[in-house]
């Protein structure tokens, strides 16, 4: 047994590649409109283990993370992509998670005329965020 009582020793801390990997696993879980105790029934484990992952804080094994994967409809390399940047700024998350939630809005409605109509808004309004904004009429 090795130096220090388990309660004395330090605890493991969070690595950036956990994290990294974490906060992957809830952007793509968000977009897919998923909640956490949905993605632990499919994958066979517990919502507080999968709220684990995706802050980091227990490491997701390989098979895990293949299963996840697969779940998710995305290659293990998606867990990966820009790992080692920055980390993304609270405003940058709100800004994605207001983005995922638009997207899925936009994908729930049904008549494809309104679909059309609300890109062309979006499109209108983007366009003209240099000019005097765009009044409308409810």
């Amino acid at each position: 047994m090795s130096g220090a009582p388990r309660s004395e020793q330090a605890s493991p801390r969070i690595s950036a590649e956990d994290r990294h990997i974490g906060l992957r696993l809830r952007l793509r879980r968000q977009m897919m409109g998923m909640t956490q105790n949905q993605l632990a029934d499919l994958i066979d484990v517990t919502y507080q283990q999968v709220h684990k992952y995706e802050k980091g804080i227990s490491r997701i094994t390989a098979g895990q993370l293949h299963i996840i994967a697969l779940v998710l409809g995305v290659d293990v390399a998606f867990f990966f992509e820009n790992i080692g940047s920055h980390p993304i700024e609270a405003d940058q998350q709100r800004h994605q998670r207001l983005l995922i939630e638009l997207t899925r809005n936009v994908q729930h409605i049904t008549k494809p005329e309104y679909r059309h109509a609300i890109c062309d808004l979006v499109r209108e309004l983007a366009g003209s965020s240099d000019r005097q904004p765009v009044k409308l009429v409810w």
